[in-house]
């Protein structure tokens, strides 16, 4: 798999949450972080999505912000 994405997270499915159109889906990393995100129940589907699975979350953005208290 080769993808221009810098921001390549190796994980397992912890959750997978559908709703009517899309379904959310956590994703936990080896060190106990998660990340979520929001598909389509299709594209869950299409890639055979269950809890235990492991996947690639790829993180794509034009800008990164941070913030402090």
């Amino acid at each position: 798999m080769k993808v221009s994405a810098r921001n390549l997270l190796k994980g397992k499915v912890s959750k997978v949450t559908m709703g009517a159109v899309n379904a959310e889906v956590e994703v936990e990393l080896g060190d106990g972080q998660k990340v979520i995100s929001i598909i389509t129940i299709n594209s869950v589907k299409k890639l055979g999505l269950e809890v235990g699975k492991q996947v690639y979350a790829m993180i794509k953005a034009s800008s990164v912000m941070i913030a402090v208290e």
